[in-house]
């Protein structure tokens, strides 16, 4: 006969069976009103959360917009809106479809072009990576007009967006896109043409750590010395007439978010299709501007020493081969476009390759600066 003891013993590891039993037992038969969390796992995978990548890559992106061409380009009413569908294709088996609304942007390309500049919103959101926030609208500038040469227009201006990169990474990226346009109302056959994305003020004020600020009020004399003296530079450089802090013309201004930065603006270019770079028939400026053509420099930016415009000027002339690098490496432009383009900044460079043409250009810096 077995003592008292064995008989509990015997018991315990009854009940421990039992228990085993009942925990595989349970998630098979869920009782009325309990959570089945495995469906809810099954339905969060069939529903993740689509990351994108605009701006990591120089490939062409293909992009077919569906939309009331035929309205839109009568350019009827400067507000009015569009609905429209954009399909993003990323490669051949991965794309995304979009409902979007399109309105007109753009000031001097909105009265020349007949397909002016376009700013997409998107009527959910695009997120570009886990940690930069949502895209909630873009901006997308379109050829001018059809043909080979706007072709080379567009490719000229996204490429000086990528030449303004090397200055600092306090600038917009862009994407060269392959875009077909599709009349949603079949009253105008399809178009393709390029088209450029240019990275929402969202996206480039989560990667520097700022805010953008919206104030028109502000000048140049409220930014920081060193970066709206590297654009007036930089716009000299590459001829670029038409553009101003005041207004916000043509300028993002940021604000760091950090404590120990003072509480000064940092400006960031955009719309460079005026510039001698891009060279566009239609690029004439305007009586007061005080140049003939747009590859007649003109500096506007605010006065400094004879010292502080050296200093820029030869961290510009350290930086020459990274600009001839992306010129030459840069594989949607023709070898005549290529010579054209390095030709022309070579007619930059070579003032500030010896040190009397330097001097003159500081001369002329000094004498056409803004003294604010």
């Amino acid at each position: 006969m077995k003592t008292w003891s064995e008989i509990k013993s015997c018991r315990t590891n009854f009940l421990r069976i039992l228990s085993l039993i009942a925990l595989l037992v349970l998630p098979v038969f869920p009782s009325a009103g309990q959570i089945d969390t495995t469906k809810i796992k099954k339905h969060d995978q069939e529903h993740p959360k689509k990351y994108v990548s605009l701006f990591d890559s120089d490939d062409i992106l293909e992009v077919f917009l569906r939309l009331n061409l035929s309205g839109f380009l009568k350019k009827t009413d400067r507000n009015q809106s569009f609905d429209g569908i954009m399909t993003i294709h990323f490669s051949e088996t991965d794309s995304i479809d979009k409902k979007v609304t399109v309105k007109y942007r753009g000031e001097n390309r909105y009265q020349t072009c007949r397909f002016p500049p376009m700013r997409i919103s998107f009527k959910k959101p695009l997120y570009e990576s886990s940690d930069s926030g949502r895209i909630k609208s873009m901006k997308l500038v379109n050829q001018c007009q059809l043909g080979a040469s706007y072709e080379e227009y567009i490719i000229r201006e996204c490429l000086v967006y990528k030449l303004y990169n090397v200055v600092t990474d306090t600038s917009f990226r862009v994407r060269l896109l392959k875009i077909n346009f599709i009349d949603s109302e079949k009253k105008k056959k399809s178009i393709i043409q390029y088209g450029i994305f240019i990275e929402p003020e969202e996206l480039l004020a989560s990667r520097t750590n700022t805010l953008e600020l919206k104030a028109t009020s502000l000048s140049q004399r409220h930014m920081f010395p060193a970066m709206i003296d590297r654009i007036a530079i930089f716009n000299y450089m590459v001829s670029n007439w038409d553009w101003s802090v005041a207004g916000l013309h043509n300028v993002s201004v940021l604000k760091s978010l950090r404590l120990d930065v003072e509480g000064l603006g940092i400006p960031v270019p955009f719309d460079f299709d005026l510039t001698g770079v891009v060279n566009a028939e239609y690029s004439i400026p305007p009586p007061d501007m005080g140049i003939a053509t747009n590859r007649d420099r003109k500096f506007s930016g605010i006065c400094r020493t004879r010292g502080d415009y050296q200093k820029d000027l030869m961290m510009f002339l350290d930086k020459k081969e990274d600009f001839y690098s992306v010129v030459n490496n840069y594989p949607y432009l023709s070898k005549g476009a290529k010579k054209d383009i390095i030709a022309f900044l070579d007619q930059f460079f070579d003032q500030l390759e010896k040190q009397k043409s330097l001097d003159n250009l500081i001369y002329f810096f000094l004498e056409n600066c803004k003294k604010l």
